[in-house]
């Protein structure tokens, strides 16, 4: 269902993210922007960006879990970041999570997000 596409002529950016994915069929599920935020609405990890991306990332697995996935079947994230710096903690996460195959992924640096407290927030795309 889903095979990883890692051209000889592209640096492997594994296991980071994976260049491209080809699906064959399924159904495409939209997660919108997540964000390091409780089921109580609290922020979590307040200036950590270790904790904060462990939430984001619970809270997207929550999401792949409902709608009868897991993270084998995400295949596209878009990532914002308030500060270069926070890299390295978040690819220290996400490598917790993407145990076998990481999905596509596009990191980009903002000036904000839509509270101050959030240091990250993460979109992506499974096929199920």
């Amino acid at each position: 269902m889903r095979k990883v596409i890692q051209p000889k002529k592209l640096q492997d950016p594994r296991p980071r993210y994976s260049q491209a994915i080809q699906t064959d069929t399924g159904k495409l599920l939209f997660i919108a922007g997540q964000t390091a935020v409780d089921g109580q609405g609290n922020i979590v990890g307040k200036g950590d960006i270790e904790k904060q991306a462990r939430q984001v990332l619970e809270n997207i697995k929550t999401i792949l879990e409902e709608a009868g996935g897991s993270f084998e079947n995400l295949v596209k994230t878009t990532t914002y970041i308030t500060d270069i710096k926070y890299r390295e903690g978040l690819n220290r996460v996400r490598r917790e999570y993407y145990k076998e195959t990481p999905p596509t992924s596009t990191l980009v640096v903002v000036k904000g997000l839509a509270n101050e407290g959030y240091m990250l927030e993460i979109e992506g795309i499974a096929v199920l």
